[in-house]
């Protein structure tokens, strides 16, 4: 066992006007009521108070939240009914203060023993797909907010090929009001959706990511790609950069490399959607500040001060990456007890926390230290560690 003295909490600022030189928004969690039944299987109980409380503190350092996403347990504990109410919670409040919030629009509401029984290339199934993705992508709209076209895992237990896939995104595509952001989450998150596209391949697949992009250009904002492969997104940053037409912007997904991916380099850099934004947003923001400025040696120093408490937050298993998340906004004092829906606070060691609480010492993101030592301390009693 380690004894520390704890750092006091990082240089960060909250921005005097709107952050403009890169778009950043943090995918939020979820916090649930302390006495529900929130465990696996349950439907989500969720605090609302305390949920919403640390959007608005996400918008008052200037980032956009992105909600109702993998980050917040979509198809992982939060059910269908209280993502509904999730987004269009999230979008009032958003509206109160003249924040930005986008929200995935996806297909689980589908029952998941009838999506099993599926046969590929099954037109009815097929068409299931579609009718479910439109059914939220409208939620999201009538709530005010922007759609993020989830990925989704009925459509890659349907689709036969790239085909399939261009058909049902056709669809889906045509009923949106406002440019879309595309999401393309990697395995590593959802092992659900393997060969996402049509196909197991990640360069065939993102050719046919592109030509979905291509067909339906001006109802694109951007895309958001979470497979942990910076080179991959740099190739991908440049294809989008050289489409005739409006800008289609890489929203990176990357929470392993995201110093350098939103840094960039001689021919553009990456916008930013990130599960880890939620835990390090006063460090995100005060970077993005600084890139704002023109500073980019010390944008990128500030990010980079935080890259090993990301990785850690996301090690394999990557799909518990949330536990962390919740775990710091406890100790921040952010949330009342260190719980998720679904049960999944049990997705991480202690000897994970405890590590994950010396990294966030270590890049100034323990903002109570005083706060963060007792609920440590009492952390590590309960489970045995201390006496």
């Amino acid at each position: 066992m380690e004894v520390r003295a704890l750092r006091s909490p990082g240089p960060w600022t909250t921005p005097e006007r709107p952050l403009v030189s890169r778009v950043a928004f943090a995918a939020a969690h979820v916090v649930p009521q302390v006495g529900a039944e929130n465990v696996p299987g349950a439907p989500a109980a969720v605090d609302w108070d305390a949920t919403l409380a640390y959007r608005h503190r996400i918008w008052s350092y200037g980032l956009g939240v992105a909600d109702a996403m993998d980050t917040a347990q979509r198809g992982m504990g939060l059910d269908w009914a209280a993502t509904q109410e999730l987004v269009r919670r999230s979008a009032a409040e958003a509206r109160s203060v003249g924040a930005r919030v986008a929200c995935g629009a996806g297909t689980d509401q589908l029952d998941p023993a009838a999506v099993a029984g599926w046969t590929p290339g099954d037109p009815a199934a097929l068409a299931a797909v579609t009718d479910a993705y439109r059914e939220q992508v409208r939620v999201v709209q009538d709530a005010g907010a922007q759609v993020i076209v989830m990925a989704s895992r009925a459509l890659a237990r349907v689709a036969r090929g790239p085909e399939d896939y261009a058909r049902v995104y056709d669809a889906v595509l045509a009923e949106a009001d406002q440019p879309v952001i595309l999401h393309w989450l990697g395995t590593m998150f959802d092992p659900a959706l393997e060969g996402y596209w049509g196909s197991a391949s990640v360069a065939e697949a993102t050719e046919v990511f592109l030509d979905v992009i291509k067909a339906h250009q001006a109802r694109v904002d951007g895309v958001k790609v979470s497979l942990l492969d910076a080179s991959h997104e740099v190739g991908l940053r440049r294809s989008l950069a050289a489409l005739p037409g409006p800008a289609v912007r890489l929203y990176t997904g990357d929470d392993f490399n995201y110093p350098e991916l939103i840094t960039g380099d001689d021919e553009g850099h990456s916008d930013a959607l990130l599960g880890i934004f939620a835990a390090i947003y006063p460090a995100a923001s005060t970077a993005l500040q600084a890139f704002d400025a023109g500073d980019d040696g010390r944008g990128h120093a500030i990010l980079a001060s935080t890259e090993a408490l990301g990785r850690h937050i996301f090690e394999a298993p990557t799909y518990y990456y949330k536990t962390g998340i919740a775990f710091l906004s406890w100790l921040n004092g952010f949330q009342p007890g260190f719980q998720l829906v679904g049960g999944l606070h049990a997705g991480r060691s202690v000897r994970h926390l405890a590590e994950l609480f010396r990294l966030a010492d270590e890049c100034g993101l323990l903002l109570d230290p005083e706060l963060a030592a007792s609920r440590i301390t009492a952390f590590l009693q309960v489970n045995g560690v201390v006496r």
